[in-house]
């Protein structure tokens, strides 16, 4: 009967890791929002986007800004959030989430 739980326990491992990574995933999809609301906020004023962006990201998540333009009355940013990679070979890419908000005159 040892045995037979010693060989369920990588089942576990691997359906526990793979919860971490979803995990993972989400949280940089949240973060990528967050990232792209401050962006396009700042871009509505006329700041800079990109530094709005990596101040609204936590910790150690590299995150980068594209756009700040718009038609008209209004600005469109999109940000990317490297989603982080809990086990090697398991990488998911970049979270991409983008905002737009009406320019403050």
């Amino acid at each position: 009967m040892a045995i037979e739980y010693l060989g369920f326990i990588p089942v576990l491992l691997i359906v526990g890791l793979a919860g971490l990574q979803i995990g993972a995933v989400a949280y940089a999809a949240e973060q990528a929002a967050t990232a792209a609301r401050a962006g396009a906020r700042a871009a509505s004023l006329r700041q800079d986007a990109q530094t709005a962006c990596a101040g609204a990201v936590s910790g150690s998540l590299k995150v980068s800004c594209t756009g700040g333009g718009g038609g008209g009355d209004s600005v469109t940013v999109t940000a990317s959030v490297d989603i982080p990679q809990l086990v090697p070979g398991w990488g998911f890419g970049a979270a991409h989430k983008t905002a737009t908000m009406p320019l403050d005159h």
